[in-house]
């Protein structure tokens, strides 16, 4: 049997699907200058999790209604744990102001594992009217009867090769 590791996680962070994907993307967020709680990320994941974005380099894709899109050619899965995850994004979230915020969200659970397709978007400052970045964030959980855990978060941006479906609004 999977021996987890205890967590000094807040108990309000992981009480819930809810709680746990709400504390996901407040940990994140921040104005530049702002440097992230990175214990606190770190506690909402599972022993051996993966946090796997589909890109070549951590930052931003070419604005909304730019006409530039980023190369879907390019992209590929970059299977990082929590501290890889953590030194690949802490200087881009320390220079640059990021605020990701769940839109949608569609929620299927059996037993003490869910699986979560949660629609984001991503501003420089938080009340930015339009955002410079969306996609969606498929999300693996589990339930170990006291907790709520992140045990994958696997994403992709929208592009204009691959736009956000309507369904996932």
């Amino acid at each position: 049997m999977f021996e987890m590791e205890t967590s000094n996680a807040d108990p309000a962070d992981v009480a819930s699907i809810d709680a746990i994907i709400t504390a996901a993307y407040h940990s994140i967020s921040g104005p530049a200058g702002s440097k992230r709680d990175w214990n606190r990320v770190r506690a909402l994941f599972i022993q051996g999790a993966r946090l796997i974005p589909t890109a070549k380099d951590v930052g931003d894709p070419p604005p909304r209604g730019s006409g530039a899109a980023r190369n879907d050619v390019d992209l590929a899965p970059q299977m990082l744990d929590v501290e890889a995850f953590i030194a690949r994004s802490a200087p881009y979230f320390e220079k640059n102001g990021f605020f990701e915020k769940e839109i949608a969200r569609r929620t299927e659970q059996f037993g003490h594992i869910a699986h979560v397709w949660s629609t984001y978007e991503s501003r420089h400052i938080e009340d930015d009217p339009e955002p410079f970045m969306r996609g969606i964030n498929s999300i693996q959980l589990f339930y170990d009867g006291t907790r709520w855990w992140i045990v994958t978060i696997y994403w992709q941006h929208e592009s204009t090769e691959h736009p956000l479906p309507e369904k996932y609004f």
